[in-house]
């Protein structure tokens, strides 16, 4: 038998991602900014995808700036016939793709026994639906191609409940999703497409600056940052290694993972 370790390419080119593909969903702004940005350092070609045109050609402007080769995609994740479009837009500007970061989605505060379904239901058609989609149009391209990389965005609200505010609507989205994640895994492992999770803890976006000037979240932001081991909040930065090392040749033998990146909030 061969000696695979001689014989392997050295571990820092198993994390680089030239002539690789890539699509982000939600990436006008926030995490999916940030996953664009990560992906293309890595040496993929970028669609930036995001249901505003405006930002989504913005960040696709930053990695041109960069000199990465990027695409503007609109696109609402909820609408079968867009995210069709979406793949297809890709595939007609570089021909292939190796990579699919789902990652738009939206939060709900609301307790409960008051929240409308029309408000449960919205979290659930973009958070879980729209992963969906976007997975199972991703997957016919990979499936023809015999290899790619799905990666969702879920939540360590998958995983645990929040407080102290009250979410149920996001909780269970994001639970589905890791379950979603592990089930598409398992059926296309032996047809080529390795299908992970990414689960954010409390990340630092400009959603979540403009919610600390809010009386409501001057009162929560230091209960999170006490129940989170390290103490603070993550930063964008902190999640695109997990993403690169998930869309890179050096995770190929793993799938149906979720990987928690949250400063250790699940830990208690």
């Amino acid at each position: 038998m061969a000696d695979d370790i001689l014989n392997a390419p050295p571990i820092l080119e198993r994390f680089r991602l030239d002539g690789r593909v890539a699509l982000v969903t939600g990436a006008g702004q926030g995490i999916g900014r940030g996953f664009a940005h990560a992906l293309g350092e890595a040496g993929a070609a970028v669609a930036v995808v995001d249901r505003v045109a405006e930002r989504a050609e913005a960040v696709a402007q930053e990695l041109a700036d960069k000199g990465i080769d990027a695409l503007a995609v609109t696109a609402d994740v909820t609408k079968p016939d867009e995210v069709q479009a979406m793949v297809d837009a890709v595939l007609r500007k570089w021909g292939k793709l190796t990579i699919g970061a789902n990652n738009a989605g939206i939060g709900l505060w609301a307790d409960g026994e008051s929240m409308t379904l029309e408000e449960w239901q919205r979290v659930i058609d973009i958070n879980l639906t729209g992963v969906f989609l976007c997975a199972q149009a991703e997957a016919r391209a990979m499936l023809a191609a015999g290899y790619g990389k799905i990666i969702n965005t879920a939540s360590m609200s998958g995983r645990i409940v929040n407080t102290p505010q009250n979410q149920c609507a996001y909780n269970a989205s994001k639970a589905g999703v890791i379950h979603l994640t592990r089930s598409l895994a398992a059926e296309w492992a032996r047809r080529g497409i390795r299908v992970n999770s990414i689960s954010p803890g409390y990340t630092r976006t400009q959603l979540v600056e403009e919610l600390t000037q809010t009386p409501e979240g001057q009162q929560m932001v230091p209960r999170w940052l006490d129940l989170t081991p390290m103490g603070r909040m993550a930063e964008v930065t902190d999640l695109q290694g997990a993403l690169v090392y998930l869309a890179a040749p050096a995770s190929d033998f793993i799938t149906g993972h979720d990987l928690v990146v949250d400063g250790g909030y699940c830990v208690w």
